[in-house]
């Protein structure tokens, strides 16, 4: 039954690319040289989205619910998924990646709209935090001046 399961163009995983697609952000598919395999990968933005399903990854809503039989292998597996996208998490991190996790219940049809926007406006801040010039303030330049500076105190 697990092998009917797939890892790759899921129903919301379609729904964030076609979103993200009509707004513009050209993005990477399951880049397979970054920790993880991030669904989609906006090199634009430095960022890296996974899109996970509630119960695969353990996800604390509504949505999940742990199977009543093989109760342990289900614990295990899902435990071991969580530690495993928490290390993916802080290597992509470590490389200077953001990391943006959509879950699967933040899709349903009503929270996807808000989800989205909020997917949007996330990628636009990084985008301009990431490209902001920074200056220094105009009293670090004063030391580079060729003439020293007047004494205030001979006056």
């Amino acid at each position: 039954m697990m092998a009917a399961v797939h890892s790759r163009d899921t129903k919301p995983e379609l729904t964030v690319r076609k979103y993200l697609w009509r707004l513009g952000f050209r993005y990477r598919l399951n880049l397979n040289r970054l920790p993880g395999h991030p669904d989609i990968v906006l090199r634009k933005y430095r960022t890296c989205i996974f899109v996970n399903g509630c119960f695969w990854h353990g996800h604390d809503c509504k949505d999940f619910r742990m199977p009543k039989t093989h109760v342990e292998f289900w614990e295990n597996k899902i435990r071991r998924n969580q530690e495993r996208d928490k290390e993916e998490h802080r290597k992509l991190a470590k490389m200077g990646w953001h990391v943006i996790v959509v879950w699967e219940c933040e899709l349903s049809p009503e929270r996807r709209e808000d989800t989205l926007k909020g997917l949007a406006f996330t990628l636009n801040h990084i985008y301009l935090k990431d490209r902001t010039v920074r200056y220094k303030p105009i009293d670090d330049y004063m030391d580079m001046a060729a003439e020293p500076m007047p004494d205030d105190t001979s006056r």
